[in-house]
């Protein structure tokens, strides 16, 4: 378990996104869609590789979001390292652009609301997929306040359980307005660019349609290698117990649109839900 002082520090800076903090602002300002209407958003799904492969994807979501104070950020465990469900509930997070500090209460209260989470800071130490997203936010968000949960793949239960916890912990909290849930995932890997498209469509439809148990078949049945499953289920039940009702791709693209080569890609969604 984390210590109040504990301090978690950057484990891809320098490698997804400029370690340097005025390099980091110009990149991120890059990407921004200065024409897009911002929008209450209970959640969203971003990207979370390089800022030069899925930044764009990211950021043009988040710039249709007004960025609450807080966010529960939802990643999956790409390291292996840890507890099958952790969540990180003391401490802070440095990035180039600032330290974001855990919110120990809301931590604990989502902590308690699941039997499946367990406090535990192992998952989170050189995992990316939580880090490559803190930055953005921050972007928008100066001294916003984070919950770090770490999921690996899962039996659904386990995750529409942690979903429906942080929403119990949210409403308990009476902080709706306060807090934002981003789910980190990228989408089929290493395919190429017609099958990758193909299988990322039926992934993104589940999804726009709250479709937990659909997008657990679709994964399933087509093979896809969406790394971030399971926290996009979590983020759809929690969502869905919040009162989302509506889903909105808001950019899709692949690798390719950066390397030219079509013969193995990665795939980049960005969504918002409300």
């Amino acid at each position: 378990m984390a210590t109040p002082d504990k301090i978690r520090r950057p484990a891809v800076a320098g490698q997804f996104y400029p370690s340097l903090r005025g390099e980091l602002i110009k990149q991120i300002s890059s990407f921004i869609d200065n024409k897009a209407r911002k929008q209450d958003i209970i959640a969203c799904v971003l990207p979370h590789a390089g800022y030069i492969y899925s930044g764009a994807v990211a950021v043009e979501t988040l710039s249709r979001a007004e960025v609450k104070s807080r966010a529960i950020l939802l990643g999956p465990n790409h390291t292996g390292y840890g507890a099958r469900y952790s969540i990180m509930t003391e401490g802070s997070w440095q990035t180039p652009l600032g330290t974001a500090r855990i919110d120990t209460y809301l931590a604990g209260r989502i902590a308690e609301s699941s039997e499946y989470l367990e406090a535990d800071e192992g998952a989170h130490e050189h995992e990316h997929s939580l880090e490559v997203e803190l930055p953005l936010l921050q972007y928008f968000k100066e001294d916003i306040r984070i919950v770090p949960i770490i999921l690996m793949p899962g039996e659904l239960t386990a995750l529409k359980d942690i979903g429906r916890g942080i929403a119990e912990a949210i409403i308990k909290d009476k902080a709706r307005e306060e807090i934002l849930i981003v789910a980190s995932s990228d989408m089929t890997h290493y395919e190429p660019q017609e099958e990758a498209e193909k299988k990322d469509r039926e992934a993104i439809k589940a999804i726009l349609e709250l479709d937990e148990e659909g997008l657990m078949e679709s994964v399933a049945r087509l093979n896809i290698s969406m790394c971030g499953y399971a926290p996009v289920i979590t983020m759809i039940s929690a969502a869905k117990a919040l009162g989302a009702k509506k889903a909105e791709l808001i950019r899709y693209r692949t690798s390719a649109d950066i390397t030219k080569d079509k013969s193995s890609v990665v795939g980049y969604a960005g969504m918002i839900i409300y």
